[in-house]
C-alpha cells in the first residue's frame, strides 16, 4: 500500500468540534497521514459561543509555504475548508500549485454560508475569489447555499430534480471536475447528497433529523476525502460520508447539552468498518 499525505486547510476552533479538529482525527483514523494548515486559531468557533477570541494566520502563509519548498514537501491531496479572506484563496493556490504532485487531488469545501445567507463577513469579492479555488478543483462540496452562490442561482428550498442538475451542471462549469452536492432533498423528512462525475449522477438519501448540528458538513467532508484516499469511488465516498455524518448526529441530537458540535468520535469504529468493508468489495 504506497501511503498517502492530505493537507487540509482551515481554522483551529480550539472549542468546538469543526474545522481542523474534525479533519484532523477522521482522515488519520482512514489511515491517512494528515498534514495541516490553519487559516486561523479561534478559543471557540462562532455559531452560539459569544466573546471569542479570533487570531488571523494568513500572513504566516508565505513563510510556511517557502519552507515546504525548500524540503520538498508534496502532497497526495488537498481539502480545503473555511478560509477567512480573499487574500488567504490566493495563497491556498499558490500552496496548491507549489507542492502538489501530478497525480494530487484537490477537494474544495466552499464553506462560505447556509439557509440562503452568506456567513457573516463574506461579501460578492470572496464568492468571486472562491469560484476561482472551484476552478482548480477535482471535487467542490458544497450545500445548496454556497452552490447556489457560486452559480448566481436563486436560492430556494422548494425544488425538483432539473434545479439539481442545473446546479451542478453550473458548478462543473466552472472548472471542477465533480460536483458533492449536500442537503438535497426531494420528499419531507429525508435528505442526502447529490453526486455529478463526468455524466453520471448518483443520489444517496437518508432521514433527516430537525435539529441543527454544527460541523456537520466539516465531518462529512473530512469522511469523504479520507474515503476517496483510501481508495473508495466517489459514488462509495459519499455514501459513506453520509452514513458516517448520520452516526454522529443519532449520537448526539437527544443531548441538549451538547450542542456545539456532533460526538463523531465515538463512532469511528463504525467508520472504519465500512471503509474496510467497502474496500473488499471493490
Amino acid at each position: 500500500m504506497i501511503n498517502k499525505k492530505v493537507l487540509t486547510i482551515q481554522d483551529i476552533s480550539c472549542v468546538g468540534q469543526c474545522s481542523i479538529t474534525v479533519a484532523l482525527p477522521i482522515i488519520s483514523a482512514c489511515g491517512i497521514e494528515t498534514s495541516i494548515l490553519p487559516s486561523a486559531v479561534l478559543s471557540t468557533h462562532t455559531a452560539g459561543f459569544k466573546g471569542y477570541t479570533y487570531h488571523d494566520l494568513t500572513e504566516d502563509f508565505p513563510g510556511i509555504l517557502n519552507h515546504w519548498i525548500k524540503e520538498g514537501i508534496r502532497f497526495d491531496c488537498f481539502y480545503t475548508g473555511y478560509l477567512g479572506s480573499s487574500k488567504q484563496i490566493d495563497y491556498v493556490k499558490q500552496i496548491i500549485e507549489h507542492t502538489r504532485k501530478d497525480t494530487s487531488m484537490v477537494v474544495v469545501d466552499p464553506a462560505m454560508g447556509d439557509l440562503g445567507r452568506l456567513y457573516p463577513g463574506f461579501d460578492e469579492i470572496y464568492v468571486n475569489k472562491m469560484k476561482e479555488l472551484v476552478s482548480v478543483a477535482d471535487v467542490v462540496l458544497p450545500n445548496l447555499t454556497e452552490a447556489c452562490f457560486l452559480t448566481g442561482t436563486t436560492y430556494t428550498e422548494n425544488y425538483k430534480e432539473e434545479y439539481i442538475l442545473q446546479l451542478c451542471e453550473k458548478l462543473r462549469s466552472l472548472g471542477c471536475d465533480s460536483v458533492v452536492l449536500t442537503g438535497v432533498s426531494f420528499k419531507p423528512g429525508h435528505t442526502g447528497v447529490f453526486v455529478m462525475s463526468g455524466g453520471e449522477t448518483y443520489y444517496y438519501e437518508h432521514m433527516k433529523y430537525e435539529r441543527n448540528c454544527h460541523g456537520t458538513g466539516d465531518v462529512y467532508a473530512a469522511t469523504f476525502t479520507g474515503a476517496m484516499m483510501c481508495g473508495c469511488s466517489m459514488n462509495d465516498s459519499a455514501k459513506i460520508a453520509a452514513d458516517y455524518t448520520v452516526k454522529a448526529i443519532e449520537n448526539t441530537y437527544k443531548d441538549e447539552n451538547h450542542w456545539y458540535g456532533v460526538r463523531f468520535e465515538g463512532e469511528i469504529p463504525y467508520l472504519i468498518k465500512m471503509l474496510s468493508v467497502t474496500s473488499k468489495n471493490t
